[in-house]
């Protein structure tokens, strides 16, 4: 959107964040609230919230906060150049009077390649106008309640209240007794994002939003298509961009076809104890899907059979939605022998010590060999120049954030190794940037470099590493984790 197509947007009254925050919540209750009550209701009249003034200074506040805020779209322009040379009030102005009007039209995302960790494989990322991104946030926010009365307690990913490390404790809450869920068909959609059917998806999401011009803005962005890295304009006609904001909302509405499919099936055929010992008593098995966006596992209990036989109804499940299974990432593996989900190893051994098997969680050798490879990157001979104490900080708060994500599980061990891999690599990058005529000898390097034992320390910088972040156990939440828009229960009566 060019800056000369900014005109006077008129006296709208925008609210402040706060004020906005607070609107925009009470509708979101509402509409859940609704859907909930009525899972066969079909919304309507629903377009008219996304130019309210509410829900686009709401999802201004978002764009705005993002890491990627500063990164433009075809357009070139990006959240502080708006802010400084447009307005804010005027920016959002037009797009309200374009969105009224039913003239705004999502442009095509600029695609970028990123790597896919050190696989040598990269993804594609569309990175769209900052007018579209505040245009899909504040559909999300309208969207978003109404879908979340539907989804299943199976989907874990790109969802409000939840977390992979849920979807990590029902898998080890399954595994463990007296669940006994041993067998596991782990397995990946491949290139979800990409190739998801537009067909199947618009027609999941009419099953709740009769409002054409909703359905028909969602399309648009759909259809917008993608500019090269070459300047090259290229249709898209499947799949949702990854990088835009309403992209993992589609991508949950359309696998929610998977998640329904193993509800209804668990829920009429083994949805209770005695259900469940009868198939057993048959030499039937019994299962239940955890899903994270495109990454998945059928728990198992029963035998290998069972787990193999699910491969064929995964993957009828999703023809219709144009997706299929990764086979490289697809494969039955036993709880004893560990699997790798969400950058958790997750495997039942003995308890050192005891007879007794418990399911470990801890950080996967990918993850661990994934923090190392950086604090390499961090301490490699080009960065050299900088300051120790710029150093020290910038590799604590790399190994405070992946210790965070991964404090969730039998880690300790862990986070001491990577520390002292991380010293090891500290401790060679001083003794070279201070080598001078001499070597620095290791009694020279703690008595001008480290405080408290072997600890360094400089310009009040300390390195702390991953063990300062304590190891905790994560609670298995059960099946019914509340939504932001879940009322709270009554408190009981005292007295």
């Amino acid at each position: 959107m060019s800056e000369d197509a900014l005109v006077n947007a008129g006296a709208v009254a925008w609210p402040q964040p706060g004020a906005a925050y607070v609107a925009v919540r009470r509708m979101q209750i509402k509409l859940h609230r609704w859907a909930t009550g009525d899972p066969g209701r079909c919304f309507g009249d629903l377009f008219n919230l996304v130019y309210d003034p509410a829900f686009l200074v709401h999802a201004w506040e978002r764009v705005s906060a993002n890491k990627g805020a500063q990164t433009a779209g075809i357009d070139k322009a990006t959240a502080a150049k708006i802010e400084a040379l447009v307005g804010v009030g005027a920016f959002l102005g037009y797009i309200r009077d374009s969105l009224k009007a039913g003239g705004f039209r999502p442009v095509e995302v600029r695609q970028v390649r990123i790597p896919k960790g050190n696989t040598g494989k990269f993804r594609n990322l569309g990175i769209p106008t900052i007018a579209d991104r505040v245009v899909q946030a504040s559909l999300k926010l309208v969207l978003e309640p109404v879908f979340e009365a539907d989804f299943q307690p199976c989907s874990y990913g790109f969802r409000p209240n939840r977390r992979a490390h849920d979807a990590i404790a029902e898998i080890h809450h399954l595994a463990s007794s007296p669940g006994k869920y041993y067998w596991v068909l782990e397995t990946d959609i491949k290139a979800c994002f990409d190739e998801i059917s537009h067909t199947a998806l618009m027609d999941r999401l009419r099953a709740r939003i009769k409002d054409k011009r909703i359905c028909a803005l969602v399309k648009a962005f759909l259809k917008a298509g993608v500019l090269t890295e070459l300047g090259g304009r290229e249709e898209t006609l499947a799949g949702t961009p990854q990088g835009g904001i309403l992209s993992p909302l589609l991508a949950n509405i359309a696998l929610s076809a998977l998640d329904d499919h193993f509800t209804r099936q668990w829920q009429s055929e083994m949805g209770t104890p005695w259900q469940r010992e009868k198939r057993r008593r048959n030499g039937q098995g019994n299962w239940k899907l955890i899903r994270y966006a495109d990454d998945l596992v059928l728990m198992v209990q029963g035998d290998r059979h069972h787990a193999e036989t699910l491969r064929e109804q995964v993957t009828a499940a999703l023809a219709p939605l144009g997706l299929r299974l990764a086979p490289e990432k697809t494969r039955v593996v036993h709880i004893d022998e560990g699997l790798d989900f969400l950058g958790y190893h997750i495997r039942r051994m003995r308890k050192r010590g005891t007879s007794r098997h418990y399911v470990y969680t801890k950080p996967s050798r990918k993850a661990i060999q994934a923090i190392k490879d950086k604090v390499k990157a961090k301490t490699y001979r080009a960065t050299r120049h900088i300051g120790l104490d710029e150093l020290i900080t910038s590799l604590n708060r790399a190994l405070a954030g992946w210790a965070s994500y991964f404090r969730y599980g039998v880690s300790k061990a862990v986070f001491s190794d990577i520390d002292a891999f991380t010293w090891g690599r500290l401790m060679r990058w001083i003794r070279a940037k201070h080598a001078g005529r001499n070597r620095l000898g290791l009694r020279e390097l703690r008595r001008r470099f480290c405080d408290q034992g072997w600890r360094f320390a400089w310009n009040g910088a300390v390195f702390t590493g991953a063990s300062s972040v304590t190891v905790k156990r994560y609670r298995y939440r059960g099946s019914n984790i509340p939504t932001p828009w879940t009322p709270e229960p009554a408190a009981a009566p005292s007295g």
